[in-house]
């Protein structure tokens, strides 16, 4: 389900529940305890004052052994896909996020509308992307008329003039996922918007570079989990 507005929350994490990943990004802020996380493979630790964004499309794990608990902002706003994986300036996160617990629980409605941006304001600056500009809506319309052919990193690098790893990096920067995961997305909203209308699953596959129509559905259910 698609977020309307960024969702700040307190969550209490324990035994492991299997990996999964989501559209959004997911920053989380630890409170108390320690929760041990796994992100595309990478190890990272979360302890009270401890930061960590998951991107969009990352696939993870969290576990807590003896418990834990942390803020947490599900996010859509495009700017922290080009920050930093950890926050520059921990201590003021660990502050803010310490504030923000208690007006959480409270319910106060300003904790809420506000925490967010303050959030992403703390966590430090917004990297600037480098070098030659990309039009991410001119690829992304022109990527969405060729779905059906089997499209590459050098494919879409060629479309903007640059190299196919300075086009990887840039999109790791912009988008915060790899041009494969950003690709995937792309063929996976399009299939859903075509059987939302009813396109029968065979004529979505072929539509959208699936090699078949056991394959769409598989990445579908995948998506989904």
């Amino acid at each position: 389900m698609a977020l309307v507005r960024p969702a700040l929350s307190l969550r209490t994490y324990g035994p492991s529940r299997g990996s999964h990943s989501h559209h959004h990004a997911q920053v989380l802020v630890g409170l108390s305890g320690v929760l041990e996380l796994e992100v595309e493979g990478r190890g990272r630790r979360v302890g009270p004052g401890d930061g960590c964004l998951v991107r969009p499309g990352d696939r993870h794990d969290f576990e807590a052994a003896r418990g834990s608990e942390c803020l947490v902002l599900d996010t859509e706003v495009d700017l922290w896909t080009l920050c930093a994986d950890m926050p520059a300036r921990p201590a003021e996160v660990g502050l803010l996020a310490r504030y923000l617990a208690p007006a959480l629980r409270l319910a106060q409605p300003l904790a809420t509308l506000h925490g967010p941006g303050l959030l992403l304001e703390a966590w430090g600056p917004v990297a600037r992307p480098r070098g030659r500009a990309i039009d991410w809506s001119e690829l992304q319309a022109w990527v969405q008329h060729r779905l059906d052919q089997p499209l590459g990193v050098a494919d879409l690098a060629a479309r903007v003039h640059l190299s196919p790893g300075q086009f990887a990096q840039r999109c790791r920067e912009a988008q915060g996922r790899s041009v494969l995961q950003w690709l995937r997305a792309l063929r996976l909203a399009r299939a859903r918007q075509l059987r939302a209308v009813g396109t029968p699953v065979a004529d979505v596959a072929r539509r959208t570079g699936y090699r078949s129509p056991s394959a769409l559905t598989a990445a579908l259910r995948r998506a989904d989990d």
